[in-house]
């Protein structure tokens, strides 16, 4: 089943760059500077520089690929500030000694990004033989790294789907896996932070346990809450680049949609909330903030 996905990962790759790469609707976006994005990017790595989704320790890197910062877990959270905004529950974190500037990009914005194309913009490889080749070929079509471009985010997945691939295969051929211990036991009541990366990103858990072990406080910083600034910029991009003259059509609606599902968002996870209906209202300001037109879904 391993060597089944690698050949999936490898064809699906396949249909991308023959299929997707030869659409002028979906490389406008690709290579469209309106939807480049240079923001700070999070994830993990290993002692080598390689993805790291379990163990690794979390890297943070300059718009322009410069090294920002290298911690492990138990470091991030000095990393990092949160705020709110009356619109909306989800927090905003930012890297708190660049500060925030508002829902602006660039090096001098604590906005930072986490995720498939923030994963590939710190490591400095990708730890298995076809998914380099991939990834090596990604930096070339973008003339380097790291790359800001929003709609990048699709082809990030594929490398990292043919990487988990190759990763499965030679795990399962390696004996240790099945050695212990294969839980840990409970040690002295306290506190801990642990990092991990999911699909759509780095999640921080922060927890504070009784003298029995029972968790007394909790702190979730997941994937979406960390680029909820960045999806609030691509959609405001997104908006400028496709509204022309104030005139606005349904199909802009799906534009709109198309910038923030890059992300994969989760604002269930990002909120802490059950999963409900995703209301999509789109509102078409005049210049003295009146509302022209609504569209909604």
């Amino acid at each position: 089943m391993a060597a089944s996905a690698v050949e999936f990962a490898q064809a699906t790759i396949g249909i991308f760059h023959n299929a997707l790469l030869k659409d002028e609707t979906f490389t406008k976006f690709v290579e469209d500077q309106s939807q480049h994005m240079p923001t700070y990017y999070m994830g993990l790595v290993d002692d080598e520089g390689s993805i790291n989704y379990y163990d690794g320790e979390v890297r943070i890197v300059a718009p322009d690929g410069a090294q920002y910062a290298q911690v492990g877990a138990d470091g991030i959270l000095d990393l990092i500030a949160e705020r709110t905004e009356p619109w909306t529950y989800v927090k905003i974190p930012y890297l708190k000694d660049v500060g925030w500037k508002g829902f602006e990009a660039g090096a001098d914005s604590g906005i930072y990004r986490v995720g498939p194309l923030a994963r590939l913009n710190v490591c400095t490889q990708i730890g298995t033989r076809l998914a380099q080749a991939e990834y090596e070929r990604f930096l070339d079509y973008f003339g380097g790294g790291p790359v800001h471009a929003t709609f990048a985010f699709h082809w990030a997945r594929l490398i990292e789907m043919l990487s988990a691939a190759e990763r499965t295969a030679a795990i399962i051929a390696d004996d240790q896996i099945m050695d212990g211990p294969l839980r840990t036991p409970l040690g002295e009541p306290g506190s801990g932070v642990g990092v991990i990366e999911a699909a759509r990103g780095v999640l921080i858990h922060d927890y504070k346990l009784d003298k029995k072990g029972l968790i007394d406080d909790v702190n979730l910083i997941v994937a979406t809450t960390h680029n909820v600034a960045a999806i609030s910029l691509s959609i405001k991009d997104m908006a400028r680049a496709v509204i022309k003259d104030g005139n606005v059509e349904e199909g802009i609606l799906n534009l709109v949609e198309m910038s923030f599902r890059n992300y994969d968002p989760c604002l269930a996870c990002a909120t802490h909330a059950l999963p409900g209906q995703m209301p999509l209202v789109l509102d078409v300001h005049e210049a003295d903030g009146s509302v022209r037109e609504r569209i909604e879904r």
